[in-house]
C-alpha cells in the first residue's frame, strides 16, 4: 500500500487505507474517485494506452487538459491495455484487493471484459462497485450514448434556462458531470457505512440524466401542479447591468421588494397595483423589469451594491472565474486551492466544501499516463519479472521519467 494508506484515519481523512480502482474517464466518475482521494483513499486511475479521453478535450498541456488536471488530482496512474488478456488478468487481480471499483463503460462492456460486478464480487464480496453511465444500466435508453449536454437537455434543465433571446441554453459548465460525481460519492459513502455492519458490498448504478433531474427539485412538481411552465417565482429578481458591469439582484419576500423600490428611488413601483405581490409582478414583468434596468444603468455596480446591502437587499456583482479567484473574500477564506502540475503549471480549483477541505492542499497533482504503473503493481504483489513481461507484451505501460508518455 502507499505510505498515505498506512496512516491512521482521521476526521479530515477518514478513508485512509481504502483502496479504490478508478476505470472512469471524462469527469463524472473520475470526480467521484477524486473526492474519495480528497478524503484520504488510495486511488488508482486505470487508463488505456492512449489515456483518459479528457486528456485531449480542450487546450492540451503535455498529456493534460484542465479537465484531466483538475478531476484526477490525488491519484496514481496505472496504464493497462484491456484489449490484452494479461491486462485483463492484472485488472481482475487488482479488483480482488480493492474496496471500491468505479467504472464508466457503456452498460454491459465491463461484464464482457470480465470486470463486471457479478464475477468480481464472487472473489471479493466486500467490493463496492459503482457504474456511471448516461442513462443507467437498464431501461429502453440504457444503450444510448450520454454526455453532459445530453443530460442537461434530457432532464429538463436546459428548458428552464431560457435566455433573454428566448432560446433554451445549456448551462455553461459540466454541471451534469459534476453533480453525478457528487451523487456517486454520496452513494459510495453510505454503502461503506452499511458495509461496516452488513459485511458485503453492492453494485451502485448512478447516471447523468437522473442526477441532473434531481437538481431540478421542485421544478417537476411545479410544472405538473401549475399545468405547464409556471410563472416566475420572485420577479423582479434577475441580472441587471450597471454603468460598469453586471449584478444579480434577488428577493425572497415582499418587504425586500418595498425596500428595493425605496433604495433605487422608485417608491411609485411599490404602490403600483400591477406590482403589488409576487404573483402580479410575475404577470406584469414586461412592464416592471425595463424600468428597473433603466435605473440600474445610472450608477456603477459598486455604488449600487453599497446602497442595496445597506438596505439588506440580496445582491452581488457577477464575476467571471478569474474575478472570483482574485476576490478579497475568496482569498481571505482560502476558497481556492492550487496544485503545481508537471507539464501544466499552477492548476487553480475551488476548494471542496466540507471538513476534508484542508487536506486538498496536500493532494498530489494529476498524474501522467501510466506514471505509477510499476509502483502500483509492486504494491499489489506482482514480482518484477511478471511486471517486466507485462510491459514487454504491451499489457502494461509505464511513462518515461521525462513525462514523454507511456512505453
Amino acid at each position: 500500500m502507499a505510505v498515505e494508506s498506512r496512516l491512521a484515519p482521521t476526521h479530515e481523512a477518514p478513508y485512509r487505507g481504502l483502496r479504490v480502482l478508478d476505470f472512469g474517464q471524462g469527469i463524472a466518475s473520475p470526480y467521484c474517485a477524486m473526492l474519495l482521494g480528497v478524503y484520504g483513499a488510495d486511488v488508482i486511475k486505470v487508463e488505456p494506452p492512449e489515456g483518459d479521453w479528457s486528456r485531449y478535450l480542450g487546450t492540451t498541456y503535455g498529456n493534460q487538459t484542465t479537465l484531466s488536471a483538475v478531476y484526477n488530482r490525488g491519484k496514481r496512474s496505472l496504464c493497462l491495455d484491456l484489449k490484452h488478456k494479461d491486462g485483463i488478468a492484472i485488472a481482475q487481480q487488482l479488483a480482488r484487493q480493492a474496496d471500491v471499483l468505479i467504472e464508466g463503460f457503456r452498460p454491459g462492456v465491463a461484464a464482457r471484459l470480465g470486470l463486471g460486478y457479478e464475477s468480481l464480487s464472487r472473489d471479493n464480496p466486500g467490493l463496492i462497485y459503482l457504474s456511471v453511465s448516461g442513462f443507467g444500466q437498464a431501461g429502453p435508453y440504457a444503450k444510448r450514448p450520454g454526455s453532459d449536454s445530453v443530460a442537461q437537455a434530457f432532464s429538463g434543465l436546459v428548458s428552464v434556462n431560457v435566455g433573454a433571446d428566448g432560446t433554451p441554453h445549456r448551462v455553461g459548465t459540466t454541471l451534469s458531470d459534476v453533480v453525478t460525481g457528487v451523487y456517486a460519492f454520496q452513494a459510495i459513502a453510505t454503502t461503506l457505512f452499511a458495509r461496516a455492519t452488513v459485511g458485503t458490498g453492492r453494485w451502485i448504478d448512478v447516471n447523468l440524466c437522473q442526477s441532473t433531474a434531481a437538481l431540478l427539485g421542485h421544478k417537476v412538481a411545479e410544472f405538473i401542479l401549475e399545468g405547464g411552465a409556471p410563472r416566475a417565482l420572485n420577479v423582479p429578481a434577475g441580472t441587471y447591468q450597471a454603468k460598469d458591469g453586471w449584478m444579480m439582484v434577488t428577493l425572497v419576500n415582499e418587504a425586500q421588494y418595498k425596500r428595493l423600490c425605496t433604495t433605487i428611488g422608485r417608491e411609485d413601483l411599490a404602490t403600483d397595483p400591477r406590482f403589488a405581490d409576487f404573483a402580479r409582478r410575475a404577470d406584469s414583468a414586461d412592464a416592471l423589469i425595463p424600468q428597473l434596468r433603466e435605473v440600474f444603468l445610472a450608477q456603477t455596480a459598486e455604488a449600487w451594491l453599497t446602497r442595496l446591502h445597506a438596505a439588506d437587499i440580496i445582491a452581488e456583482r457577477i464575476h467571471n472565474p478569474g474575478e472570483w479567484l482574485r476576490n478579497a473574500h475568496v482569498e481571505a477564506t482560502k476558497a481556492a486551492v492550487c496544485q503545481d502540475t508537471p507539464g501544466v503549471g499552477p492548476v487553480y480549483t475551488p476548494r471542496t466544501p466540507g471538513i476534508a477541505s484542508r487536506s486538498e492542499d496536500d493532494l498530489r497533482p494529476a498524474p501522467d499516463i501510466g506514471q505509477d504503473s510499476v509502483e502500483v503493481l509492486r504494491e499489489a504483489g506482482f514480482d518484477s519479472a511478471v511486471i517486466d513481461e507485462s510491459i514487454a507484451a504491451g499489457a502494461v505501460r509505464q511513462s518515461q521519467p521525462n513525462g514523454g508518455g507511456a512505453s
